[in-house]
Formats: structure tokens, sequence, C-alpha cells
């Protein structure tokens, strides 16, 4: 024998051997193996079986051995398909207590408008796309709809609220249901599931005031027209604080707040701002809120709203229908940034001319300088600093409607051929992320019709470009 000190290379070779178990006699599988037929390498043996699990389960598959068990993997999978199915029950099933809970609550609260479902909005703003954006607010973000009856809506969606105060915004709604007047925006309906709060107004074909008078939209606005339109307004918010038990305090009257419907028919809107007002107190104390160059003066030292505070604003409003000039504008000198400073020193001093809008002076006859010229006295009046030498609401609206009515022989149907039809409005629908708001301190980007709680400015602002 060699030794193997003596040997250059030591070769080994190693076989493995599989073993299986079979047994003789008939098959006696477990549950999800099958039996397979075995020749058996001893005499006298004729009749062998082995068991073999079926895939996705292991072990011998013997129904007296281990049997055969689902896999690890497939073990897995089956949790995590369970567990998706759960989560998908359990996510549907909240939701549908979520949708219960809210129609319940606003059945209980007495709210009548129609309720619309998270997926209705969705469907009705193409789940809410750029596209159908009008607008960017201070208080959320308004898109174009479209229901299923093929009605033209403007749909706010609020922004980011915290969704554990559902209560407060149906008390919102309920203000805003509450309120019944041919020259206020209606709210048609809301929607307050998925921790969301949207709201449906009526779309407003024309724009808002604000883009007519700044030439923004349309080549401008007779007088007739501009004196109705104030008047109209003037009867909406004398409405609110005369007629609403308790009185409603709007405080964010402006040009951009009054829609035009397509008649040119006047619609005050967004009620972001609003507040009720007490009936044993004269008036409420709140952090001054509202738009620069509309705000009462007295309001914002003393932190007191009233409704002479909307007085304030609406007579703001009755400059910019007389001049056409901006609310604030730095390219003026400085005392004249403010629109109502620029207003107060040139009626005071008698030179309304100097700032009477171009486009009026093109056809100023005898009776429109007259209006024009009680219009800018009432007006002036209306920004007396003192709130209590402001005339009321329902005295503002009354001698309006005195002067208008002093004219209306004359008066000529205005028709703008530009701005009548729906089609032309979504034929502009790709360039309404285009406008821009010229105020230099605009608190609420405009948006169309249907846009915040629409403010006039925010439901036509696009629509008019």
């Amino acid at each position: 024998m060699e030794s193997f000190e003596n040997s250059s290379l030591v070769s080994m070779d190693v076989q493995f051997v599989r073993m299986g178990w079979w047994l003789q006699g008939e098959c006696r599988c477990s549950e999800n193996a099958r039996c397979v037929g075995v020749s058996p390498p001893i005499e006298g043996v004729s009749a062998a079986y082995r068991c073999q699990c079926v895939e996705g389960f292991e072990g011998d598959g013997f129904r007296d051995g281990l049997g055969c068990r689902r896999g690890v993997a497939a073990g897995a999978s089956l949790m995590t398909g369970l567990t998706l199915i759960f989560c998908c029950i359990r996510k549907r099933s909240k939701l549908r207590s979520r949708s219960r809970k809210s129609k319940q609550l606003c059945k209980t609260a007495g709210i009548t408008i129609p309720i619309y479902t998270y997926k209705e909005m969705e469907k009705a703003t193409d789940f809410f796309s750029d596209k159908r954006r009008l607008g960017i607010g201070a208080y959320g973000t308004v898109y174009l709809g479209k229901l299923n009856n093929n009605d033209w809506v403007a749909i706010k969606k609020i922004r980011n609220r915290n969704s554990d105060i559902v209560e407060q915004v149906i008390n919102e709604i309920k203000l805003l249901s509450s309120v019944s007047h041919p020259n206020l925006v209606r709210l048609l309906g809301c929607s307050i599931e998925k921790e969301e709060q949207i709201l449906l107004y009526e779309f407003m074909p024309n724009g808002t005031l604000s883009q007519h008078l700044h030439r923004e939209k349309g080549s401008g606005l007779p007088w007739p027209v501009r004196l109705a339109i104030a008047v109209e307004t003037a009867q909406a918010i004398s409405y609110l604080h005369n007629a609403m038990n308790p009185p409603i305090f709007h405080r964010d009257i402006k040009s951009s707040n009054i829609l035009l419907d397509h008649n040119y028919k006047s619609k005050v809107a967004d009620f972001g701002l609003s507040r009720l007002g007490m009936i044993e107190l004269s008036h409420i104390s709140t952090a001054p809120q509202g738009t620069p160059g509309y705000l009462d003066p007295d309001y914002h030292q003393h932190f007191q709203l009233s409704d002479k505070s909307d007085v304030y604003s609406f007579g703001v409003v009755l400059i910019e229908i007389i001049t056409g000039l901006r609310v604030v504008d730095f390219s003026r000198c400085q005392n004249e940034v403010n629109l109502a400073n620029l207003a107060v020193d040139r009626i005071g001093r008698g030179c309304l001319d100097e700032i009477i809008d171009p486009f009026l002076g093109q056809n100023l006859d005898s009776w429109t300088l007259l209006s024009v010229e009680k219009v800018a006295e009432l007006a002036f009046r209306c920004l007396a600093f003192q709130r209590d030498m402001r005339p009321s609401m329902m005295e503002v609206a009354t001698e309006l409607e005195q002067i208008r009515l002093s004219g209306l022989s004359d008066e000529k149907p205005f028709k703008n051929p530009e701005l009548n039809s729906i089609g032309l409005f979504m034929s502009s629908t790709s360039s309404m992320d285009t406008g821009t708001d010229f105020s230099p301190v605009s608190v609420e980007d405009s948006w169309r019709s249907d846009q915040s709680s629409p403010s006039s400015n925010s439901l036509l602002n696009h629509v008019t470009r």
C-alpha cells in the first residue's frame, strides 16, 4: 500500500444519495398531497406508494406523518392579501359612516340645500383639474364645475380647515343658505365629506364689476349700467343689515366681490368674512379683516365692527364706479395712493371733474353729470371717518334708487357681445391661469364665476380675460 506522504495527488469522489419514504399498500396521503406509485427494489413487494405535496405546500405528505402545510411565502402572501382586504373594507366602512354622520348632522342642523358627495364633486371638476381652476382666494380654490343636469356652477374648495369643526362649517352654510335676495349670489349646495368642505354657487358669466371698471374685461360700462349696479348692490347689503335677524355684516364689500349675471345684474358674493351682528349691541369687537383700501379706518383703529363698516367699503366702491381707478395704486403720488383719500380731497375741493372716468366723459350729458355729482356726494358721506357721521345702507340704497329713477326714461339696455355666451367662457379656459390681479394689495385672487364664495372678482376675473 502506497503511503500518502509519497503521493502527489489525493482524489476523492463524493456522491449524494436522496432518500425518500415509501409505504407498501394502498395510498394514505394527507390532504393537499398526491399519491405517486413506486416499484420497490425488494423481493416480495409488488406495490408501494409515495406522497408528494402539491405546489405551495411543504411536508412529507403522509397522512400519518407530517402531512402538507402551506409554505412560508404562500402564507405571507395570504396574510398580506387578507390584511389589504380588511383595510379596504374598514376604510370604506369609515367613509360611509362619516358620510352618513355628515348628512345626518346636516339634516339635524336644518340645512335644506342639496348635499353632494365628494365623488360627485370630483366628477364635476374633472378631479379638481388645474384646467378647471378659476382662481385661488383667501379662503380656498374655486373651480368651474358641471353637474349631472349640465348646469355650470362655481365650486369652492375651502382651504385647510380643521376637520374637527364640521359644526362650525355647518353654521356657516346655514348662514349662507338663510339669505334670499335677487342681488346676492345663491348657495346651491355643499359637501363636507373626506374632511373637505366644499360650497357650490351659481355661476356668473359676466365676471366682476372690478374687471369691467379696470378694463380687464370688456371695453367699459356706460353710466346707467354702473348706476343700476350700485343700486342693486346697496339693496343687497341693506337686506343683510335690516332684513336678517340678527343682522349680517359682510365685512368685505369690494368691486371684485360684486358679480354680474348675463344681464349685468349685480350679485354680491363672498361671505367668507361675514359675521352675525348682535341684537343687543351696537358693534362687535374683532380683529380687523378685509381688503386694504376698503377697510373702515374707524374699525381698523378701534376694532369695533358695525354696519357702518360696510357703508364705508361701499363708499369706496361708489368712487371706483365714478373714476374707474384702482383702490390702491402705488404709481400715484404718496398722499393719493389710497383712492378714498384722493376722492375725499377732490370732492371736498369741488374738483370731481379731475377724477371722473374718461370713458364716462365721452358721453357726459347733463343728466349723467348731475347724477354722477349726486353719487359722488353720497360716497363722500359714506367715507366719513367717524362711523356715526355715515348714512345707513338703507338710506344709501334709497338715495341711489331716487337718482336712478330720475333718469330712467333715458336709460338704454346694455349688451356686450363679447361676453354673452358660456361657449366663449369655455373657449378661454386654457388661459385661465395666466390672469393676474393688478391690485398690489389684493387679499384675494380673482376666480371666475365660480370661485370663492363667489367674490365678484373671483367669479369673473379669468372669464373676462
